[in-house]
Order: structure tokens, then sequence, then C-alpha cells
């Protein structure tokens, strides 16, 4: 199995980690209280050595002076306050450093465009803001204190044994280097495990990310073996991963015993000889015994701590990624102060990648008139939608609102003035009150609510649950039916109040029941609103002020019904296949008459009503 290549040169990515902290703005004050307190510590642990020297070499307790006993007790009870005061002021320290890294990435992940998320996978996202911030985190509360009290033991210990006795810490002093050869390059391999670690961790949380979301198609699909497959192999590699992890850690336990065992040897060998010659007390060979723990056991801290380091650095290069990805600016630009006025989509082109989806459209839509947007499957009628959310930008073109294009005017602004209602009409988790009132940011009285249900024909089920608008929708509103979904996101429009509406052909999934309840409640929200609808069905928009049909990115005829039935051979295609019964087909046409269409949107007082058909003359025919 492939590792992941590591950069050669690890000072620019340490650079980068140690910037990414700073602009975190962590506590300076509290970090250096902490280090100062671990620090203190660590001297009052040098000094233990020192009194048990003196404790041995005077033969009891009672020959020791007040002063020493003071030191003795002094001794531990600093490295024990001492020790708990920076283990929390350190724990403090990087749980308010997570908290600040993850608050700038919500912030960077909420203004990221939709194009981003269009080219990343939601679960190695959600990998992004917990685990890799978590491994920060863990070098921060967990081995950066150990990092810097180690090199203070190290050094300390060291310089009193050299002033104890140099001939002995030279002695000490032979088995570090080889141990250090051993370990230095173990640490490099945890490193690259590590790092492949966290790739394989984020690409499995990507998987159950999109099969749980998804467990309702994985079931109804008979998806399961292949689900289990794919979820099995992402196991498996996180598997051999950690197996890998744990051949280096059963590798570098053993070298640290060996040190720590031949140290020990050394120590007590030759200077058990020594003390026998009467050339060293057993107070300092009790001290060298001592501070030879003071040195090999922080060696192994900074071990850990490099090889933390390293993984910090790993998940810096990856936060950074999301960091600094190009963010949408939702306040920059001017308001839009009256959207009662014509939108052009003038000559828009747009691509996702090197194949056109929109071929210099144009067309014009008027003010609190209806377009319609036909076409086969493919034509690119949902990608012009997002453009006219500026979900993307044209690679062509412009669309404007009356003379202005609509890229001068805020995001917050232009899409304030947008009431959306699509085919999946989604919901999030909580109440019915909670998604009813989603995004509006204010406090809505319950009169206005109740009202908009009205308009929606919603308030008739809502009254009906125990909880009324308390009553819990559950995940992307699977508690509720698809009619039922679909009147509390045109009730949620209702409440946005908004100059522009998009329909994307919002009945195209239901039952012939709520498809009335639906466009009843449609007709009450395209009321003096510019609407631009994706018709899937001809016989809801038959009566739109026009009709655009797109073929492969291309405006192929505009007009009215009645114009395009004429002209467009395609459109004509689509009429006879959807709006005529296939025994009145032949007749009609011996007689050269248009279709009879079963579906009827009429104008009435400048409002949009519906024509509901006799049962059995409704046809849920797609494009």
């Amino acid at each position: 199995m492939p590792e992941p290549q590591t950069n050669a040169s690890p000072r620019p990515g340490g650079r980068v980690f140690l910037a990414l902290i700073r602009d975190t703005k962590p506590r300076m004050g509290q970090l250096a209280a902490a280090l100062a307190m671990s620090i203190l510590t660590t001297l009052a642990s040098l000094l233990i050595p020192l009194l048990t020297k003196t404790i041995i070499d005077q033969g009891s307790l009672t020959s020791l002076k007040p002063s020493q006993m003071a030191m003795v007790v002094g001794a531990f009870v600093l490295q024990a306050v001492g020790g708990a005061v920076s283990v929390y002021l350190l724990n403090r320290l990087g749980q308010q450093l997570v908290a600040s890294l993850r608050e700038r990435l919500w912030s960077k992940l909420l203004a990221l465009p939709v194009s981003y998320y269009d080219e990343h996978e939601t679960g190695e996202t959600i990998s992004r803001m917990t685990n890799d911030t978590a491994v920060v985190k863990n070098l921060i509360t967990e081995h950066l204190s150990g990092f810097v009290t180690g090199i203070i033991s190290i050094i300390g210990s060291i310089s009193i044994l050299f002033y104890m006795d140099w001939k002995m810490t030279l002695v000490l002093l032979v088995v570090v280097p080889f141990a250090a050869l051993v370990l230095m390059p173990l640490g490099r391999q945890m490193y690259r495990v590590s790092v492949g670690l966290q790739k394989e961790t984020a690409g499995f949380t990507s998987v159950l990310s999109r099969v749980l979301s998804e467990i309702r198609l994985v079931k109804s699909s008979n998806a399961e073996p292949v689900e289990h497959t794919n979820g099995r192999s992402g196991i498996d590699t996180l598997f051999r991963y950690g197996l890998k992890e744990a051949r280096i850690q059963a590798l570098i336990m053993p070298v640290m015993a060996l040190v720590i065992t031949s140290l020990m040897v050394l120590v007590i060998g030759y200077g058990g000889w020594r003390v026998s010659t009467g050339t060293l007390s057993a107070g300092k060979l009790a001290a060298f015994l001592l501070y030879l723990f003071q040195i090999v056991i922080p060696f192994g801290q900074l071990t850990q701590f490099f090889t933390q380091w390293q993984k910090a650095v790993g998940a810096t290069q990856t936060i950074l990624e999301t960091l600094q990805a190009d963010g949408e600016d939702r306040t920059a630009g001017r308001a839009v102060r009256n959207a009662h006025q014509p939108i052009a989509v003038d000559r828009v082109s747009f691509s996702y990648g090197e194949e056109p989806v929109l071929k210099e459209v144009s067309f014009t839509m008027q003010p609190g008139k209806v377009t319609a947007i036909v076409g086969p499957s493919g034509s690119g009628k949902t990608t012009l939608f997002s453009l006219m959310e500026r979900f993307y930008t044209p690679k062509g073109g412009e669309i404007r609102l009356g003379e202005d294009p609509v890229k001068d005017y805020s995001l917050e602004s232009w899409r304030s003035r947008i009431g959306y209602v699509s085919q999946e009409s989604p919901l999030v988790s909580g109440t019915i009150r909670d998604n009813l009132c989603y995004g509006l940011g204010r406090e809505v009285p319950d009169g206005e609510l109740e009202k908009a249900a009205r308009m929606a024909y919603a308030d008739g089920f809502i009254r009906e649950f125990p909880d009324g608008y308390e009553t819990e929708v559950g995940e992307r509103g699977i508690k509720l039916s698809g009619g039922q979904r679909q009147r509390l996101a045109i009730a949620r429009a209702l409440l946005r109040n908004p100059d522009i509406l998009m329909l994307d052909e919002a009945t195209s999934s239901l039952d012939s029941q709520s498809e009335q309840y639906v466009q009843q409640a449609l007709a009450n929200l395209m009321k003096g609103r510019t609407t631009l609808v994706i018709a899937h069905r001809l016989s809801t928009v038959i009566d739109a002020d026009q009709i655009v049909f797109l073929d492969k990115g291309v405006v192929t005829g505009i007009g009215t019904h009645a114009e395009l039935y004429r002209t467009h051979d395609m459109y004509r295609q689509f009429a006879d296949h959807q709006l005529r019964m296939p025994g009145d087909r032949e007749q009609g046409q011996e007689r050269g008459q248009e279709p009879a269409h079963e579906h009827k949107l009429e104008r009435d007082a400048g409002s949009v009503r519906v024509s509901v058909p006799a049962p059995g003359r409704v046809r849920n025919a797609g494009s």
C-alpha cells in the first residue's frame, strides 16, 4: 500500500503551524504562567535527588537540619501543586485554542461557495473540523509542557551530574547516542504513518457520512452488501495503519527499555565498584540513579513531542487548505432597493469543466410575471437556477436586475429577495416552527406564522399534531410526508416575503391530492412576484407569461404555450406526449387542433388560480 509523501524539509511546515497558532491569538500570559509552573516543578524535581543524597550520606533523617527538612517538604509540595496547575492551564489554553481554530474553520466553511462542496466530500470536511483540530489541541495540552520541562530536566540533570562526578556522567552518556540513532528513524516512520492515518480517517469519515445520511436509499436499493464492502475496505486500511503504528511502538518501547536497563547496569555496576573503593559515596550513587530517570523519561517525552509535532504540521496543512480557499463575502456590494424590475439573462454561458452546460442563454423576466424553463433532462435548467441564486458565477455574459448586474449587489441582500421552493423541500432537524423561521434572523409572531401556514395550506395538518408548531420533524423532515414538507417550504417562503420566486417543479413527486393543496399554496405564493419555474410537466405551466425552451444549454425557443406549440417542433412533441390522452391524439391531429389540456393555470384579478382536472385525467409524466 503506497504511503503519503512527506515534505523533506519540516521547517517551512513548522513556521506555518506557528503562524496558524498565532492567528488564533492564544493567551500568552496564560501560556507563560503554565510554562513557568512547569519549570518550577522541574526545578523542584531536580532538588529531590540532591536532598536524597544528603539523607543517605548523613545516615538518618534526624541528622537533617530544619531548613533541609523544609526544602524536602517544599520540593514535594511544589512538584505536586505546580504540576497540577501547569496541566490545568495548558489544557485550558489548548481547549481555548482549538475552540478559536474551530470557530475560524466554521466561519470559513459557511462562507465557502457551493463550488467548494462540489469538489470536497462532506466527511473529509468534517474530519478537518474535528480530527485535525484535535491533533493540534493534543500537541498543546499533552506534549508542549513535556517538551519544555523535558529539555530543562535533561540539561539540569546532566549539569548536576557533571558537577557531582564527571567520570560517572560520561559513562552514563555513552548509551544515549546509540539510542538516538535508533529512535530518530522510528520517529520519521511514525510521522508518515500518522499522516496516512489522518488521511484514511478523513476518507472513512466521508464513507460514514455518505452512507448514514442516505440510509434509506441504501436499504431500498439493497446496497447493504456493497456499502459493507466499501466500509470494510476503509476499516481494513485503518487496521493496516494501526498495525504499522503498533510495530513502530513495539520497537520504540524495547529500545527505551534497553537504554534504561543498560544505563542502570552501567551506573549500578560502575558506581557500586567506586562505592566499594571509597571514591564515590552511596548518596551520590542513589542521586545518579534518580537523575538517570530524569534524563531517560524526558527523552521519551521529547520523542513523543516530535512525533506529535509532525502530526500537527500535517494537520495544519489540511486546515490551511480550507482556511485559504476563496470564500464568499456576503456583505460586499450594495443593497437591492427595488427588486420589482425586469431580470435579464444576457448571453450567459457556464461550464463545470470543459464541457459547456449553458451557451449564451438570453431571455428577460418581466416583474410580476411567470417565466417557465422547460426542456429535456440535462439541458441546464437547474444550473440556470444556481446562477440566479449566485451559487456560481457565469463564465460569460451576465444577469441584470433592471440596468444593473446582480453581481454588484451584496449576496445577503440579493438572496434575501429570493424565495426558493424545490422538489425535495429540505428541512432541518428541529420543530416545525424552527423550519418555518429558518434563516429569518428575527422573532416571528404566532399570528404571522399561522397566517403563512394557512396560505400554504399547512395549518390543517399542523393543528392535527399534538405539539402543533413544536412538533419535531426528524432528520431532513423524515417524519412528514412529501406534500407536508412542500407546504412547509412554501410557508417558509411566504414568511420571507420574497420579490423573486424560484420554483423547481414543486409538485412533480406528489400524489394528486397533495398536488392540489400544493398548487393552491403556490398560487398564493406567486401573487405579484416575479416567478421563474422549472417545469418537468407542461400541464403546470401552460399559462405562464412566457416559456423558455432549453435544449443542450441553448435557448431554442421563447414564447407562450400557443406560440411555441405552433413554431417549435420539440416543444410540440413534449406537449403531445404530456398533455393529451392517447385516444385523443389521432382525432386532434385529424382536426388540426392543439392538445386538450388537463391542468390549467388561470389568471383571476392578478392572481394565479389552479383548475383541478377531473379524476382519472391527471398524468405524472416527467421530462
